[in-house]
């Protein structure tokens, strides 16, 4: 029967976790396809990057994060793949808030328009 000498236990278990630490992680590809897509959906709300600084960071995080998936910085490329999900929703509902915001708001008018013009055809005062 062999038996592993403690040096030689502790040598393994060194080279073991250096070679875990020497192995790229996978690339964060489901991270940037959800950016890709976050940003498609901004672009298809025509949302350009001149009206949405955030759209603007989204497409700038994204690059970062490829550049960073080819230079193998993969924990940093996922992170900058999410932010840039994150930054393009954003985007996305902020232009849709002042988009109902726009639709309330000519409710509102038109509420008061036609409240006016009842009260004036019924011979009420506003």
């Amino acid at each position: 029967m062999h038996s592993i000498k403690p040096s030689g236990l502790a040598t393994l278990c060194s080279a073991l976790l250096l070679g875990a630490c020497a192995t790229v992680p996978p690339a964060p590809d489901v991270a940037l396809s959800e950016a890709r897509q976050a940003i498609a959906v901004a672009e298809r709300a025509h949302i350009d990057d001149s009206s949405s600084p955030e759209l603007a960071e989204a497409r700038s995080k994204l690059a970062a994060a490829n550049s960073a998936v080819q230079a193998e910085h993969m924990i940093e490329a996922k992170r900058l793949a999410q932010e840039s999900r994150v930054d393009a929703e954003l985007a996305f509902a902020q232009s849709d808030a002042t988009k109902n915001q726009a639709v309330n708001d000519e409710m509102l008018r038109s509420t008061d328009a036609l409240s006016g013009e009842m009260q004036r055809n019924s011979g009420a005062k506003p």
